[in-house]
């Protein structure tokens, strides 16, 4: 089986265990404790993908399934060590965890993001050469990088009196709802950016250089969310939170679905910059149609949800089940264990570098 036809099938399997694992949990709880938990997952994962290749020294001899259930492993030791520091700081050991420290979660996310693929991990890897230390060292940064940035343009005031508020929530410069959208939606760009292959970039050499690529990058995702919340949310006086799961949120999972799950082959044989507008396209409209299923499924898989303000439940909902439960789930199944067993791996990965070094 080729792309684009393992990726579909691989998707469709994956979205069906994931939606049968949200089913589990009535709404308090996944908006709770599992949306929180499966959050911290997420940034281990995309150093063990990034910076490490899926392919750490620890387990590059080891054939699927078992490496792909190291790797999990990996990230469910790392969430285990670091959710509870961040459920008793962050979250002052209020359960279930409230809107404060789940956005807390959330933002980490970009962050990683950013240091391990827009930044590539630099400086890190000019301290060591080592990409298990690199890693670590990248994933402890992202969590304080976050926090910093949490307590300087975050504001929760708006709580203020609500069972949710915490003492320690930070007072920074703008309304934490639509910090936390501004945030993820230059994620949004960054894979945008992606879906272009870092076309124009690619053209200027200086630039193609690490911290130069990190810090152009940085100013066109950060330029581009300031753009679409000017058109999508602030001129027309939207609402943020329905611009994340109606926009923000649909593209990143759509392009998931084309860079990671199909592996950038829709339009292989086309040229930038046309390839990239046919996988934004493409990525946008698979968000779409994937977020409006999710919606169509809620009633069965989780019951009624309310819409809108105050509760956003039905928002908050279909955010956490397509980034918080499914991508995670996606790139475990297709980077942890290499699509196995729809794809049969020939032999272990440190026995294939041999080969071809002979």
């Amino acid at each position: 089986m080729t792309q684009p036809a393992l990726g579909l099938l691989a998707r469709a399997i994956v979205m069906a265990i994931a939606l049968g694992f949200i089913s589990l949990f009535d709404f308090g709880t996944f908006a709770g404790w599992v949306a929180f938990v499966m959050l911290g997952l997420i940034p281990m994962q995309v150093v063990a993908v990034v910076l490490w290749g899926a392919n750490p020294s620890f387990a590059s001899g080891l054939r699927q399934p078992v490496k792909g259930v190291v790797l999990v492993l990996v990230t469910i030791v790392a969430t285990a060590v670091i959710s509870p520091l961040v459920f008793m700081t962050v979250g002052e050991g209020m359960a279930p965890p409230g809107p404060i420290p789940s956005h807390y979660v959330i933002i980490v996310v970009p962050t990683t993001f950013w240091l391990a693929i827009m930044m590539g991990g630099w400086p890190f890897n000019r301290i060591s050469s080592n990409p298990v230390v690199v890693g670590l060292a990248a994933l402890i940064a992202a969590y304080v990088v976050t926090y910093a940035i949490f307590r300087v343009f975050f504001n929760y005031d708006f709580l203020q009196g609500a069972p949710v508020y915490l003492q320690s929530a930070p007072r920074g410069m703008f309304n934490g709802v639509s910090a936390l959208v501004f945030y993820v939606t230059a994620l949004a760009v960054m894979f945008l950016v992606l879906c272009f292959d870092l076309w124009p970039l690619t053209s200027f050499p200086a630039i193609m250089k690490q911290p130069v690529l990190g810090i152009v990058w940085t100013v066109i995702a950060l330029a581009g969310a300031a753009l679409a919340m000017s058109v999508g949310v602030v001129r027309p006086g939207a609402d943020p939170m329905a611009f994340l799961t109606q926009v923000t949120v649909p593209f990143i999972f759509g392009s998931i679905i084309v860079l990671n799950m199909l592996q950038n082959s829709l339009f292989a044989r086309m040229k930038q910059p046309l390839k990239g507008v046919m996988n934004t396209i493409a990525a946008a409209a698979i968000g779409l149609i994937l977020a409006h299923l999710y919606v169509s499924l809620a009633p069965i898989v989780i019951g009624q949800l309310a819409s809108g303000p105050p509760g956003y439940e039905r928002e908050i909902w279909l955010a956490n089940a397509l980034l918080s439960v499914t991508f995670p789930f996606l790139i475990y199944y297709a980077v942890f264990f290499g699509y196995w067993p729809l794809v049969r791996e020939q032999q272990p990965a440190a026995a294939a570098r041999r080969q071809t070094a002979m």
